[in-house]
């Protein structure tokens, strides 16, 4: 099973299913939609959620310098339109 080692880096991405989870240092950007079906199939996309949820939340157990809360990014600069 492809998967991704939580908080590692971040360039890994994996789909599972119509989902995408971005990895980043500080945080796992989770998007788009999943259905998880009655059948082998929608089983094996719940296990790979599970084992990617399960994954990140060893990590953050594991970090014992784990901060309350981290800073929002800062915005970017602007810059100027050079097409206009």
């Amino acid at each position: 099973m492809t998967t991704i080692k939580p908080f590692a880096n971040d360039a890994d991405s994996i789909g599972i299913g119509g989902l995408t989870v971005e990895n980043g240092t500080d945080k796992i950007a989770v998007y788009g939609t999943l259905d998880i079906t009655r059948d082998k199939a929608g089983l094996a996309a719940a296990r790979k959620l599970k084992a990617l949820v399960d994954a990140a939340v060893a990590a953050l157990e594991a970090d014992k310098g784990l901060p309350d809360r981290i800073e929002p990014p800062k915005p970017a600069d602007e810059v100027e339109n050079p097409f206009g």
